[in-house]
C-alpha cells in the first residue's frame, strides 16, 4: 500500500524530548520501569496498512521503526496520583510502530501490548481500543562485569497465538539522547480507532534518561505473531535502556476529520 505524502501545508509538530503542557483532566498515571528499547528500520510502506484511518507512519531519514519495549508497570491508577493495589503493577512488552496524524500530531501505535494481568488486558481491550493480551512474564537483573544485565521472559496464554520471548540485554553507562533516540522515544500520544473514530490520548512525563545497552540474548516471536516474521532474526538499528519514568495521561482526543 503506497504511503500518501502529508499535505505540504499541514504542520507536523517538530521532535521535541520535552512534552507538552498537558491540559485538562489527568485520566491516569502510572510508572514505567527498567525499559528496554530494540527497534528494527523498515519501509514506511511496509507498515502504512496498520496505521488507523487518517495516521501515517512517521520517518526519520526515510525510514519508520517497528519497536519491542519491554518494561515494569508499577503503581498505575486513576488521576493524577492515586495507584490500585495489585492490579497497578505488572510487566509489560508491546510491539509498536510510529505514527503522526492529519494534524501534524506525532504518536505510536500499538500491533500488540502483553501483560500479566489478566483483568488489566480485558479492561484496556475494552476500553480503550488497544490489543492487549495476557502472557507470563518475569523480569529479573544482575550485576556483571560489564554493567547490569537484564532478562525478560514472555509467554503468550490469551488470545490463541503461541509466541514467546526471551531478550536480554547488558546495560552500561547513562549517554545523551541522539536525534534518533528522541524521535523514537519523544512519543506524546497513542493514536487508536475506537467504533469507527480515530483517537489520540496524550501522554506527559520528564525526559527519557537513556543508558548504553547490548544486545546479550534474543529470541523472539512477539514481533512475528503481529506480521513481522524474521524481522527479529536481525540486529536491531537501535538499542536504548531506561531507568524510567514517571507519565500522566489525559483524556482521548478525536483526530480531525476522521
Amino acid at each position: 500500500m503506497p504511503v500518501e505524502p502529508l499535505d505540504p501545508l499541514a504542520l507536523v509538530e517538530p521532535v521535541d524530548r520535552h512534552a507538552p503542557v498537558l491540559r485538562g483532566p489527568v485520566l491516569m498515571n502510572q510508572d514505567w520501569r527498567d525499559l528496554t528499547y530494540l527497534h528494527w528500520a523498515v519501509d514506511p510502506e511496509r507498515v502504512a496498512d496498520r496505521m488507523p484511518p487518517g495516521v501515517r507512519p512517521d520517518v526519520h531519514d526515510g525510514a519508520t521503526y517497528v519497536g519491542l519495549v519491554l518494561f515494569h508497570m508499577v503503581d498505575a491508577g486513576f488521576g493524577r496520583r492515586s495507584e490500585v493495589p495489585y492490579f497497578g503493577t505488572f510487566l509489560e512488552t508491546n510491539v509498536r510502530l510510529y505514527s503522526v496524524d492529519a494534524d501534524g500530531r506525532r504518536g505510536v501505535v500499538f500491533l500488540s501490548l502483553d501483560a500479566d494481568r489478566l483483568a488489566v488486558v480485558l479492561a484496556a481491550r475494552a476500553g480503550f481500543g488497544v490489543p492487549y493480551r495476557w502472557a507470563s512474564m518475569s523480569h529479573g537483573a544482575r550485576v556483571v562485569p560489564g554493567g547490569v544485565r537484564h532478562t525478560y521472559r514472555a509467554r503468550l496464554r490469551w488470545p490463541g497465538v503461541r509466541a514467546r520471548s526471551l531478550v536480554e540485554v547488558e546495560v552500561g553507562d547513562p549517554r545523551p539522547a541522539t536525534p534518533l533516540d528522541d524521535f523514537l522515544s519523544a512519543r506524546w500520544r497513542l493514536h487508536t480507532s475506537i467504533a469507527g473514530r480515530t483517537l489520540r490520548v496524550p501522554n506527559q512525563h520528564e525526559p527519557w534518561p537513556l543508558h548504553d545497552a547490548r544486545v546479550v540474548r534474543l529470541e523472539d516471536e512477539l514481533v512475528a505473531s503481529v506480521g513481522f516474521p524474521g524481522l527479529t532474526d536481525t540486529e536491531p538499528d537501535h538499542i536504548a535502556f531506561s531507568p524510567g519514568v514517571h507519565t500522566i495521561f489525559g483524556l482521548p482526543q478525536r483526530v480531525a476529520g476522521v
